[in-house]
């Protein structure tokens, strides 16, 4: 348990640096509006993939991921300066469909919200199509014993 947390810490102290070294900026003009949404560290603590989103077109997210590819190395660097640990852990930058994921769940739920809307319309005007409760009940057995009987 005590390496899961120490894990949770170095992920949560590199989200940080990133962070922080991104919003003052790179000097690549490819650069967009980026935010860092999670790092995950694995167990030796030598390798972190870092997820991130980009507000923008397609050519912007495109233009992002180059920067920081080309960034690494100096990101890296950074991250090994402010993290105090032996070894500084590569870094894997990875786009974060969660915003595609988001917004396709929206649409989905959009639609279902709609068709719920026609099934309520059509039912609104609709009929039995026998009687209205069509199952036997005990008063009904009763009465049908009591017309038996009279017979």
């Amino acid at each position: 348990m005590a390496g899961f947390e120490r894990r949770s810490r170095v992920a949560d102290r590199i989200r940080v640096v990133l962070s922080e070294r991104l919003q003052k900026g790179l000097r690549d003009p490819r650069l967009g509006f980026v935010t860092i949404t999670d790092v995950r560290v694995t167990g030796d603590l030598q390798n972190a993939s870092v997820f991130y989103t980009v507000y923008g077109t397609d050519e912007e997210r495109a233009g992002t991921a180059a920067a920081l590819k080309a960034a690494t190395g100096m990101l890296r660097s950074e991250v090994g300066r402010k993290l105090n640990t032996r070894l500084t852990p590569t870094l894997e930058f990875i786009a974060d469909a969660l915003p595609e994921e988001a917004s396709h769940l929206t649409e989905l739920l959009r639609e279902a919200r709609e068709r719920d809307a026609a099934v309520q319309s059509l039912a609104a005007g609709a009929h039995y199509a026998g009687d209205e409760d069509p199952y036997k009940h005990d008063e009904d057995e009763d009465e049908e014993a009591d017309s038996d009987e009279e017979k």
